[in-house]
């Protein structure tokens, strides 16, 4: 039988991820095709600066924003998994949710959702502690944020049961496991380097509503989002490729939560 497409589907991009003068990814060119931004909020990258920037131009661009939040790890650029008790997990996502809320109201472009970064956003896929953790963040910071959660994860699950807003996120240029989860950064297999390759997967994801890991179990998956990474050298070509892809398939590129 063959797959119905879905009438649309969201395009996010981790944006806002430089530091004071230092600047990582082109978000500029990336809000011209991306439909979500996710914004960092300023402990694994970002500061008030750029935060308030990223929000404007995303205003500007009609693009929807959400708050991005991660481990206090510039250096590692959040993607080491350090030892914080779920309660100080809890609290630190609450308080960038916080900074998150703040500065795009500041730029009249308020968030509509959350979405983890890096280290913390895969150990909220198999850890129950950490995903309610975020879960209670969330919802005891503003319950009508959406979650933006990657697909088959705890987080997904805790977040939906709680009542929030959930969306299931798939990665265009990330490789799988057989549990659904993201490969390890450090294994082969886990990056998809080549923008055509990363768009035919993309594409194949939409089009069968499944996830094929590296060993080739399907997994069927609803898929609220597809997720480019920004600052991948090759993010703008991937996401731009990826829209006109879509498009020529009758799939509309729409931001999944909120107005944007």
């Amino acid at each position: 039988m063959t797959a119905v497409l879905p009438r649309a589907v969201d395009l996010n991009a981790d944006l806002g991820e430089g530091f004071g003068a230092y600047r990582i990814g082109d978000d500029a060119a990336l809000l011209d095709v991306i439909t979500s931004a996710n914004v960092a909020c300023g402990l694994h990258a970002g500061d008030p600066e750029i935060m308030v920037e990223t929000f404007r131009l995303a205003k500007a661009g009609s693009v929807a924003v959400g708050a991005h939040p991660g481990f206090p790890d510039l250096w590692g650029f959040g993607r080491r998994a350090l030892p914080y008790s779920a309660g100080e997990i809890e609290r630190l996502i609450a308080y960038q949710i916080g900074a998150a809320a703040a500065l795009s109201a500041l730029a009249g472009h308020p968030i509509v959702y959350v979405k983890l970064h890096g280290a913390l956003a895969n150990l909220a896929v198999a850890d129950p502690d950490i995903a309610a953790a975020s879960v209670r963040a969330i919802k005891g910071v503003d319950a009508s944020l959406a979650c933006l959660a990657i697909a088959h994860g705890k987080q997904h699950q805790l977040a939906r049961d709680a009542g929030l807003g959930t969306y299931s996120e798939v990665y265009a240029d990330r490789g799988y496991q057989d549990d659904g989860s993201l490969m390890p950064r450090a294994r082969p297999g886990a990056f998809v380097h080549d923008p055509a390759e990363a768009v035919e997967r993309a594409c194949r994801m939409v089009e069968t509503g499944e996830i094929v890991s590296v060993t080739g179990k399907v997994l069927p998956t609803a898929i609220d989002s597809i997720c480019v990474h920004g600052d991948n050298p090759t993010a703008v070509v991937t996401a731009r490729l990826l829209g006109e892809r879509l498009a020529a398939e009758g799939v509309v590129l729409a931001a999944f939560a909120g107005k944007a």
